[in-house]
C-alpha cells in the first residue's frame, strides 16, 4: 500500500465523511494529487464516493467496512515492524527518538529553508 493510500485511509477513519478538498488538506496533499489514489481505493472497494447533498459538484468520501479492516491490518503490520526494528532500543531511547521526530515534524518552512 502506498503512503498516500495509507494516509487517505487513516484520515477517513478519523473523520467519517470528508470532501476531497478537506481530505487533501488533512493529509497535506494537493487535491488533484490524490485523485488516482481515490480511484484505486474505490476500485478496491475500500472507500465510497457519494455526491455531497449540500454541493453537487463535490463528493463525500468514507471508508467501507473492507477499508476499516484494511487500515487496521496495515496499522498492525506497521506497528509489528517498528517493534521488530526497534527491539534492541531501550524505552528511554525510543522516547527520545520520538520527541526529536515530533520536534522536526513541527518545524515551519522558515526554520528548515537553506540560508544564504
Amino acid at each position: 500500500m502506498s503512503m498516500w493510500a495509507y494516509a487517505v485511509l487513516t484520515a477517513l477513519r478519523d473523520n467519517e465523511a470528508s470532501s476531497q478538498a478537506s481530505l487533501a488538506a488533512a493529509i497535506g496533499a494537493d487535491r488533484t494529487r490524490i485523485i488516482a489514489v481515490l480511484d484505486d481505493l474505490q476500485e478496491r472497494k475500500l472507500i465510497n464516493r457519494q455526491p455531497d447533498p449540500s454541493d453537487r459538484r463535490s463528493n463525500l468520501l468514507s471508508l467501507t467496512p473492507a477499508g476499516r479492516k484494511t487500515v487496521t491490518a496495515v496499522q498492525k503490520a506497521i506497528q509489528d515492524n517498528e517493534n521488530r526494528i526497534l527491539a534492541g532500543v531501550s524505552s528511554a531511547d525510543r522516547g527520545a527518538f520520538l520527541r526529536v521526530l515530533e520536534y522536526l515534524a513541527h518545524l515551519d518552512d522558515s526554520q528548515i529553508a537553506p540560508r544564504d
